[in-house]
């Protein structure tokens, strides 16, 4: 299949210019001015960018159906300018195994609208205590996280990263101490994040921080960074935009306004690598019964674009390195940038039309995000 896109403004995280760009058989083959003899999409007026990469999702497939599954979850995240996504392990069964990667990665495959990677759990069934099932993965497998839960034993953190450290596979940490999150879940989070980073440092693991949200744990993480400890961590569009006055429930919270400064001013000081959605569908009854979770996959770059774009904090092409470039790169694709020899994988977006977010519209099942009182563009 061969399709030139002319007439169009052309950003990623190192240009921006009007021109062409010819895609032959998913791959980028040449950009500048150009004519083809092939179909033609005219972009005038619209910006292509380097199409989303989301490290951190559920589709809630097997199990969970009901909430989500890879169809819904598929294309939500088509529709939000993502082509590849990051799924969790915390499904039931939970995929500690590789029967449930299997299963996954075939139901991707058979749908055929997003590229899927499937995390497995450090713990067995995330019970906390057993990770031989590590020893049977294999190198479809580039991530292990209990995310939901953090692993509190500390011996059992350690053996994971050990093994993670054999195999060149990143270990996700959700940095939480349920224990001290019900005395307190910034304490809990602070903690958790010292200790993940510590572990890290003795192991030699590559280690992932998710959703990171309070402006200790940020600190915490800058500092190991200047130290050169090969970490990585992520943000969230709802913990740089909502505080904990939104009363709306999601784990970690949505912290004070002071938090959401120490998040942006780490992202405008390159310590924050990606923004990922820990897009988490609940049914409304879910939600009314307190299920920790928000669906953003499908607003995540307006979002962003409006917080930290329009705001004044970040360029266009910087918030491409957070959500497209960065992103791919730790899960090792060859997507996020518009370059001769990449995936042809782009969105186009209208910055200057404005839409009214309508929830009924979400082509996701947990319909339920707060009301932000925002107006976005249209992707």
């Amino acid at each position: 299949m061969e399709l030139l896109i002319k007439n169009v403004n052309i950003v990623d995280s190192s240009k921006a210019f009007c021109g062409d760009v010819y895609i032959n058989n998913g791959k980028i083959e040449d950009i500048g001015i150009l004519n083809r003899d092939c179909e033609v999409l005219d972009g005038e007026g619209l910006y292509l960018l380097p199409s989303f990469v989301d490290l951190h999702a559920h589709f809630r497939e097997p199990g969970y159906e009901y909430k989500e599954d890879i169809l819904s979850g598929s294309m939500a995240a088509v529709k939000g300018g993502y082509t590849a996504v990051n799924l969790m392990g915390n499904t039931n069964p939970t995929c500690s195994y590789m029967d449930i990667v299997d299963y996954v990665l075939d139901r991707a495959r058979r749908i055929g609208l997003v590229d899927i990677h499937q995390t497995v759990t450090i713990t067995k069934d995330m019970l906390g205590k057993d990770i031989d099932h590590l020893k049977l993965i294999d190198e479809r497998v580039k991530f292990i996280s209990d995310d939901g839960k953090g692993i509190v034993n500390n011996k059992v953190m350690l053996l994971a990263m050990q093994v993670a450290k054999e195999k060149g596979i990143t270990v996700i940490s959700h940095a939480e101490d349920d224990e001290i999150s019900k005395i307190d879940t910034r304490l809990s989070e602070n903690l958790m994040t010292k200790r993940d980073i510590e572990l890290a440092k003795f192991t030699g693991c590559s280690l992932h921080i998710a959703h990171v949200s309070t402006k200790e744990a940020m600190e915490e993480i800058a500092t190991a960074k200047d130290k050169g400890i090969k970490i990585t961590c992520e943000v969230t569009p709802h913990h740089i935009f909502g505080t904990s006055s939104l009363n709306y429930k999601v784990n970690p919270p949505l912290r004070e306004r002071e938090d959401i400064e120490a998040l942006i001013r780490a992202i405008k000081r390159g310590y924050v690598d990606a923004i990922a959605t820990d897009h988490a569908p609940h049914t409304k009854e879910d939600k009314e019964k307190g299920a920790m979770g928000i669906s953003g996959i499908e607003v995540a770059f307006p979002i962003c674009f409006r917080k930290l774009v329009l705001e004044g904090h970040i360029t266009l092409n910087r918030l491409i390195k957070i959500m497209s470039e960065n992103p791919a790169r730790i899960m090792g694709l060859n997507k996020g940038k518009i370059e001769v020899g990449y995936d042809g994988d782009l969105v186009l977006v209208d910055l200057k039309r404005i839409i009214k977010l309508i929830h009924q519209a979400f082509y996701q099942r947990g319909k339920t995000i707060p009301s932000m009182d925002m107006k976005f563009m249209e992707g």
